[in-house]
C-alpha cells in the first residue's frame, strides 16, 4: 500500500474537488421564496454538500483499493460508510443517509465483484456457464415481453403506468433504430434526433394539411426520414471516428433550425397542434364522436374511459417496437447485416474483402434513418402538438446512452436501459432536488460494474461449425 498511497489519495482528493465544484451549485445553494415583499433569496445547504464530498473522497479511496487488489482497507472504508449510512446519526437530511450508506454498499460490491481478468478465466473454465447466460437472457426477453402486453389489463395499468410504459417503448424502439447505426455498423451518430423530428413533422404536416390518416402517414414518415438518412450518409462517406460524430451533431442542429426558421411551412417555436390521433377502423377515442364518425366507446358498446386511448397508443408503439426488433434481428442474418459488424470492426479490411463501404454506411444510416421516422410519427399522434424544443441535442444525447448503457449491438440490453434512463427519473421523482444526483449516480453504479453495458454479451450472426466426419478444409 506504502508505494501507492499518495497516488490514491490525491486521486480520491481530485474526484472530491471535481464533486465539490459541481455540486455548489446544485446543492451548495438555492433561491426561495422568502415573501412578496422580500421576493427571492438563497438558502444554503454547505452541510449537506460537506457530508457529500467526504462520502465521495472515502468513497472513491475505498474503489481505488478495491482495484487494486487491495480488499481489507477496502472492505473496511465500505463497511465505516455502511454503518454510517444505517445508524441514528442524524446527517443534515435523509437523503444523506442513502447516499452514504449506498456508498459503502458500492465500495463493498466492487471489492467482492470479480476483475475483468478473472471473469474471462472463469469463462474459459467454465464454457457452460457462457450457455446458462444466453439462455438466461433469451427467458428475460420472453419474460419482458410477456409482461409488456399483459401490463395494460393488469391492476398496475393505471394511466400514470401506461403513459410511462408508451414513453419507455417509443425509446426502446429509437434505441434499437440507433443500434444498427452505433451497435451494428460502427458509426457514431451525435444527430439521431434529427429523423426523429421528420417523422414527427411529417405526419403533424400530412394530417393537418391534407387530412392523411396515421396509418396512410406511417409508412411516408418512415420514407422521408429513410431520404435525409442518405442526404446525411453521403457527406460522412469519408469520415470516422470523432469527425463522424461531429457532423452528425451539425446536421441534427441543422434540421432543428430549420424546424424554427422556416414558419411558412413548421409555424416556426409556435408549433403545429391539433394533430389527430390515430383510429380503430375509423373509430376516435374521444368522449364525443365527431361529425359523422363514431367512437371507440360507441364501436365496442363499452363506457367512456379515458385509460382506453393510452391503452391503444401503449399497444399501437409496443407492435411498432416489436416490428423493428424482428426486423433488425432478420437483417442482421442477412449479408447486409454481416457487412455492418465488419465495417464496425474494421474499415479497412472490409474494403479488402470486397464489401463497397459506401453502400454498407447509407443502408445503416438509411434504416436507421427509417425507424426514427417511425417512432416520430407516432410521437405526433400521440402528442397531438409539435414544435422544435421536443427535439434538441438531449434527446440524441439520451438516445446514445440508452445503446451504450444497455451494451454495444445487444437489443435485450436496449429495453433494460431504457427502462432505467427514463423510469429512474420519475421513480426518484420524491427526492425533489437531490432526484437528478440520484440518477447519476444510478447510473455511475451501472457503468461501474457493467462497463461495457447491461447485456455485453451477444451472439454471433454467423458461426463456422467444424465440417461432419473430421473433414478439414
Amino acid at each position: 500500500m506504502g508505494p501507492r498511497l499518495p497516488m490514491l489519495l490525491k486521486d480520491a482528493a481530485l474526484t472530491a474537488f471535481v464533486a465539490a465544484a459541481l455540486g455548489l451549485f446544485i446543492v451548495g445553494f438555492r433561491t426561495v421564496d422568502v415573501g412578496s415583499t422580500k421576493g427571492l433569496a438563497f438558502d444554503y445547504q454547505f452541510v449537506d454538500l460537506a457530508v457529500a464530498v467526504v462520502a465521495i473522497f472515502v468513497g472513491r479511496l475505498g474503489l481505488s483499493f478495491a482495484a487494486d487488489g487491495q480488499r481489507w482497507p477496502a472492505l473496511v472504508l465500505g463497511t465505516v460508510l455502511g454503518v454510517i449510512g444505517a445508524s441514528p446519526v442524524r446527517l443534515p437530511s435523509s437523503f444523506l443517509h442513502w447516499f452514504v450508506g449506498l456508498a459503502g454498499l458500492l465500495i463493498i460490491a466492487r471489492t467482492l465483484w470479480p476483475s475483468a481478468e478473472q471473469a474471462i478465466d472463469q469463462a474459459k473454465r467454465f464454457p457452460q456457464g457462457r450457455r446458462f447466460g444466453v439462455a438466461g437472457v433469451r427467458w428475460l426477453a420472453w419474460i419482458l415481453l410477456a409482461a409488456a402486453v399483459i401490463l395494460p389489463v393488469t391492476p398496475l395499468g393505471d394511466q400514470k403506468t401506461m403513459d410511462l410504459g408508451v414513453l419507455i417503448l417509443t425509446y426502446v424502439m429509437l434505441g434499437w433504430g440507433l443500434n444498427i447505426v452505433v451497435g451494428l455498423a460502427g458509426l457514431l451518430d451525435l444527430g439521431y434526433v434529427a429523423f426523429y423530428a421528420v417523422g414527427a413533422y411529417s405526419y403533424a404536416l400530412l394530417s393537418t394539411q391534407w387530412g392523411l390518416g396515421f396509418w396512410a402517414v406511417l409508412p411516408l414518415a418512415g420514407a422521408f426520414a429513410a431520404t435525409f438518412g442518405l442526404v446525411l450518409g453521403f457527406p460522412v462517406l469519408r469520415l470516422r471516428g470523432d469527425y463522424l460524430a461531429i457532423v452528425t451533431l451539425g446536421f441534427g442542429e441543422i434540421i432543428r433550425l430549420v424546424l424554427i426558421n422556416w414558419v411558412d411551412l413548421t409555424n416556426g417555436p409556435a408549433g403545429i397542434g391539433s394533430i389527430p390521433g390515430p383510429t380503430l377502423f375509423g373509430a376516435v377515442f374521444a368522449e364525443k364522436a365527431p361529425p359523422g364518425g363514431v367512437t371507440f366507446a360507441q364501436m365496442m358498446g363499452v363506457p367512456f374511459s379515458g385509460t382506453q386511448r393510452l391503452v391503444f397508443l401503449y399497444y399501437i408503439i409496443l407492435g411498432l417496437a416489436l416490428i423493428t426488433n424482428l426486423f433488425a434481428l432478420r437483417l442482421r442474418r442477412l449479408p447486409v447485416g454481416r457487412a455492418w459488424e465488419a465495417l464496425r470492426e474494421d474499415e479497412t479490411a472490409c474494403r479488402a474483402l470486397g464489401i463497397n463501404p459506401t453502400n454498407t454506411k447509407l443502408t445503416a444510416f438509411a434504416i436507421g434513418a427509417m425507424f426514427a421516422g417511425f417512432a416520430g410519427s407516432f410521437f405526433a399522434a400521440k402528442q397531438r402538438f409539435v414544435s422544435p424544443e421536443s427535439f434538441v441535442f438531449i434527446e440524441s444525447a439520451i438516445i446514445l446512452s440508452i445503446v451504450v448503457l444497455g451494451g454495444m449491438g445487444s437489443q435485450i440490453g436496449v429495453v433494460l436501459a431504457a427502462v432505467l434512463l427514463i423510469g429512474l427519473p420519475e421513480w426518484f421523482r420524491d427526492l425533489g432536488t437531490y432526484r437528478m444526483l440520484a440518477f447519476g449516480l444510478a447510473m455511475v453504479l451501472i457503468m461501474v460494474f457493467r462497463p461495457r453495458g447491461l447485456i455485453a454479451h451477444r451472439e454471433p450472426s454467423v458461426r463456422l461449425h467444424a465440417r461432419a466426419g473430421g473433414g478439414g478444409g
